[in-house]
């Protein structure tokens, strides 16, 4: 809506990453191979807090779908 949002580093990463690969669903675990690096060793929940803040900053309650099971896609429109 041609508002600013600040988005925290990794918030930005996630955000690029499910954009580069819009419509497709990544896991929790790819997510954070990719955000935040093979050798993070912390809980893969810390994808769904980044991305519930994301939908929240965003304003992309449906846009970031969440697919049981498997993680995240998302569906926004060009």
């Amino acid at each position: 809506d041609g508002k600013e949002v600040t988005l925290t580093p990794k918030e930005f990463d996630l955000l690029v990453f499910l954009d580069n690969n819009r419509g497709l669903a990544l896991s929790r675990e790819k997510l954070l191979n990719l955000a935040w690096g093979y050798d993070y060793e912390g809980e893969s929940r810390t994808v769904d807090a980044h991305i519930q803040r994301l939908r929240k900053k965003l304003g992309w309650k449906n846009e970031i779908r969440t697919v049981f099971r498997v993680g995240y896609v998302l569906e926004r429109g060009e």
